[in-house]
């Protein structure tokens, strides 16, 4: 009985031993498949996160990769071209299969471009286009934010029979985003001849740059009737000197973006008006796209987001404490 019994066990014994041999030869076991079945891995160089806007646009990639479960590698160029060529070089390096990128300048990161081309990485633009081809553009329609922003303007300084003068505070020298924010401004503006626009200096989308540039500018032109500025962060700047200067009550700010701070200034009757460009969306249809096209499926090469108008006849829809931006509804 002992004798048939050992016998039994040592068959049950072989049996799963061979069972366990025969997993491991057809990679059923899952260690040799978790190798081959890496994560997508995708290089973002971002142009700086100096500006809420780029932060929240960054926080919105996250936040979408990590759902996605794919792995997001993020670099900061500050605003700086050579420093971004060299990020996407060292991004290449690291092993990337989609480099997502905000370009410094739309010419000079050529060679980043062709870097990433001649590594077979598809390449996909965000916020700010290039003069080079690549797989997808993601953004807004900036020159038609700039003309939303112009016709609220004509609207503040009276329609048809608008006058006055208006300081435009300006994002980054040679950008593709500032050109069509003062563009498509200037656009709509230029239809009325009562209008006078001064053109400020370029603030790099940053606050403290334009609050420096905002006292000049006020000193200059202390008859100004309305702040136009590229983005939200550098118009409330200006309404910080305005307020600083007591002119808050006499001058009228218009800015882009959509940053709560703004909208919650819109609210108070500090601020005019904001058009929408919601970064964490924006974030989020960046990595949808570049697992697309990573994966190697077509994607379109142009993808303009939706955006809109906040201003003091609809900002209660849209103030919320829980979000840096608004979103569009």
């Amino acid at each position: 009985m002992m004798k048939k019994w050992l016998i039994g066990l040592l068959v049950i014994t072989m049996v799963l031993v061979l069972a366990a041999c025969g997993e491991d030869e057809s990679g059923d076991s899952g260690s040799t498949n978790d190798k081959d079945d890496k994560s997508l891995v995708i290089g973002f160089s971002q142009v700086t996160l100096e500006s809420p806007f780029y932060t929240s646009l960054v926080d919105g990639a996250k936040e979408s990769a990590e759902a996605e479960g794919v792995e997001l590698i993020v670099v900061d160029a500050q605003n700086n071209i050579e420093k971004q060529n060299t990020d996407v070089q060292s991004l290449i390096t690291k092993g990337i299969d989609v480099l997502l990128i905000n370009p410094v300048n739309p010419s000079a990161v050529a060679p980043a471009l062709k870097a990433a081309e001649a590594a077979g990485i598809p390449v996909i633009t965000v916020d700010r286009a290039t003069k080079e081809e690549v797989v997808s553009y993601i953004g807004r329609d900036n020159e038609e934010m700039g003309r939303i922003a112009g016709e609220k303007a004509i609207e503040l300084l009276g329609g048809d029979s608008a006058s006055g003068k208006i300081i435009e505070l300006q994002g980054d020298a040679g950008g593709t985003v500032t050109k069509a924010r003062h563009d498509g401004f200037h656009e709509a503006v230029g239809k009325v001849a009562g209008i006078k626009i001064i053109e400020g200096p370029y603030n790099d989308y940053i606050r403290a740059k334009a609050v420096s540039s905002m006292q000049d500018l006020l000193q200059a032109h202390p008859d100004v009737n309305l702040v136009y500025a590229h983005n939200d962060d550098m118009a409330l700047g200006a309404v910080q000197v305005l307020t600083q200067m007591d002119k808050i009550d006499e001058v009228q700010v218009v800015g882009v973006d959509g940053l709560m701070e703004a909208v919650k200034k819109i609210a108070d009757g500090s601020f005019q008006a904001t058009v929408i460009n919601d970064p964490i969306s924006l974030g989020s249809l960046a990595i949808q796209t570049a697992i697309k096209a990573g994966n190697g499926e077509e994607v379109d090469k142009i993808m303009n987001a939706d955006t809109g108008l906040i201003d003091e006849s609809n900002v209660n829809n849209y103030v919320d404490d829980s979000k840096k931006f608004a979103e569009v509804k």
